[in-house]
């Protein structure tokens, strides 16, 4: 993990922290090898805060490199790449942002689980439809209730 910020502390409790935001995921991805591939950026946060927003980074970018990731496999990065196109640069370079926090230990692991979040969602596959016929029954029922329709609004016609 490559840390870009002034603030060198706290670094190992970010890991442990960030290991265990990974650990419970549903898809088979190697998130050791993702998280030992992200790279932090920290910049000042803008909007409310006053005094401490001027004085603090606690703006997190979250950068992930996903051409060259050991983590994610060619299909997988295929899927990345279609996806995400939105947050990823010419470099081909994954970017999630967070200042929701004071903090930039807190906004470091919502950034890394949002960013987790995106390559869950990116990597599964689209589930083709499978076009089906509509039953006998409903086929009949859909046109008993036209018939029906049509008879009580040609009742509410003027005779003639």
């Amino acid at each position: 993990m490559k840390d870009q910020s002034d603030a060198g502390r706290s670094i190992k409790v970010l890991s442990k922290t960030l290991f265990l935001l990974l650990r419970t995921n549903t898809i088979e991805v190697d998130w050791e090898s993702i998280l030992s591939e992200i790279t932090f950026r920290t910049s000042r946060s803008s909007g409310a805060g006053g005094q401490h927003v001027n004085k603090t980074e606690t703006k997190v970018d979250v950068l992930f490199d996903v051409q060259s990731s050991a983590g994610l496999t060619d299909a997988e990065k295929g899927l990345v790449f279609e996806k995400l196109t939105a947050r990823i640069n010419e470099e081909g370079i994954l970017s999630v942002t967070s200042q929701k926090e004071r903090s930039q230990l807190a906004n470091k692991g919502h950034a890394v689980e949002r960013l987790k979040n995106l390559i869950e969602r990116a990597i599964v596959p689209k589930v083709k439809r499978i076009r089906t016929k509509p039953s006998k029954q409903s086929v009949e029922d859909r046109l008993q209730e036209k018939k029906a329709q049509s008879e009580k609004k040609a009742l509410r016609r003027r005779p003639g």
